[in-house]
């Protein structure tokens, strides 16, 4: 039996011959991934090395990857009718109010109330901002930050490899799959991460920060994709997320953050998020996928 698209995706068609063309079409999800790590990471070399570049400036060439995957492989594979699917599902915004809820509010109350409980417990984590105005400017960076990253990222994540990747897996080895691809590929947004007291080793901050929290919050996105089938929602969830980790290293680095604090905002947002993971996935096993 033939596999079937999901959300209207077109399947892709088979290859005559062999090859790198031949593999590309056989194996779309690899050659996705492998084209999105080399752009990433690629530019982002390419300008350290050049200018040498600021590292935020870097960093900010990171999103561009994903994006451009997205549109040269599906140009690839499927022409143009295979990019006009590709914007007509970013017109796709009608979905419940419930699922917009769900994608807007899981990361900021998890984040802002994370934020809360680590200025408590760690006197002196974040730095005070002198100035309302400043922490205004702050937010609407983080916000701006957020939105941009959202959807080049999500044009590509959830645009073209996570329907792919549904077609062969079901929904829990979907998000597993690309929530520790996703996590590797922030490695060189983390990869200088330190312990100013050197009390905690690189490699484990570089870890926790790549896998702490990020994989669980993916599960949650390719959850709530697989329910609604709605592109825009997606970078909208993403958004969030982006902006509120932009916000909470601007306001560490401007504080004294050091030793095992540097690494309990991570890890609760992790726990958090894994167990709104755990929720709705155990609801997912006892309610099948609706149509909206």
């Amino acid at each position: 039996m033939t596999a079937q698209p999901q959300h209207g995706l077109p399947l892709v068609p088979g290859a005559a011959g062999k090859g790198f063309t031949y593999f590309i079409r056989r194996h779309p999800v690899p050659a996705y991934y492998a084209l999105t790590f080399v752009i990433s990471w690629g530019l982002m070399a390419a300008v350290i090395g050049v200018a040498p570049a600021p590292m935020a400036v870097a960093l900010s060439l990171g999103p561009l990857g994903p994006a451009a995957a997205s549109i040269i492989l599906t140009s690839f594979l499927d022409g143009k009718a295979g990019l006009r699917e590709l914007v007509a599902r970013l017109r796709r915004w009608r979905v419940g109010a419930r699922w917009y809820a769900l994608a807007l509010l899981t990361a900021p109350l998890v984040m802002a109330s994370t934020a809360v409980a680590v200025a408590v417990v760690f006197p002196g984590f974040y730095g005070g901002v002198s100035t309302a105005a400043e922490l205004v400017i702050v937010v609407l960076a983080g916000i701006a930050v957020g939105l941009i990253v959202g959807m080049l990222e999500e044009l590509g994540w959830t645009g073209f490899a996570l329907p792919r990747l549904r077609r062969r897996h079901g929904v829990v080895s979907t998000a597993l799959i690309m929530a520790v691809l996703w996590g590797a590929w922030h490695y060189p947004m983390f990869a200088n991460s330190t312990d100013p007291s050197g009390a905690i080793p690189n490699a484990l901050i570089v870890a926790v920060f790549l896998f702490g929290w990020l994989p669980a919050y993916r599960v949650l996105m390719v959850w709530l994709y697989d329910r609604t089938g709605c592109l825009p929602l997606a970078m909208l969830m993403h958004a969030p997320l982006s902006a509120g980790a932009f916000i909470n290293s601007f306001m560490a680095a401007s504080g004294n953050a050091s030793g095992i604090a540097i690494l309990v905002p991570s890890l609760s947002w992790g726990a958090a998020f894994w167990v709104v993971a755990a929720v709705v996935l155990l609801t997912e096993r006892r309610h099948p996928r609706e149509t909206t």
